[in-house]
């Protein structure tokens, strides 16, 4: 289950996932998962995570989805997947959250950019 009420708070504050994941001693491709929901966030990080975005833990907290679910095809953990050939059929199956979320978060990165360019620019 997504942490759609910490994703939200962080954006409204201006943080990155990377100035959270620093805060939280993670890297952000884990803290990206625990806010996506793929991976729990346990108490403590989420005491830190509210400290950090100065909310009260109630603001952001979200309850975990006890359900685990189990990729058997995914390439990192089922080495027959890496013979495979990945056509766009294989993304039929994605859902439309997931892929809002990903293209507001390519939004985001291309605004990031946009922004280091022009400090870039203003350096010169």
């Amino acid at each position: 289950m997504q942490k759609e009420k910490l994703r939200i708070i962080r954006k409204q504050k201006g943080y990155t996932q990377q100035q959270v994941a620093d805060f939280i001693a993670t890297d952000v491709s884990n803290y990206s998962r625990k806010e996506s929901g793929d991976v729990k966030i346990i108490k403590d990080e989420w005491d830190k995570i509210a400290r950090f975005l100065e909310v009260p833990v109630e603001e952001i907290y979200e309850e975990e989805e006890s359900k685990i679910i189990v990729n058997n095809d995914h390439p990192v953990f089922n080495d027959k997947s890496a013979n495979a050939i990945v056509t766009q059929n294989n993304y039929d199956n994605i859902p439309g959250t997931i892929v809002e979320n990903l293209q507001s978060y390519i939004t985001l990165l291309k605004e990031e950019n946009k922004r280091l360019k022009d400090n870039l620019k203003s350096l010169k």
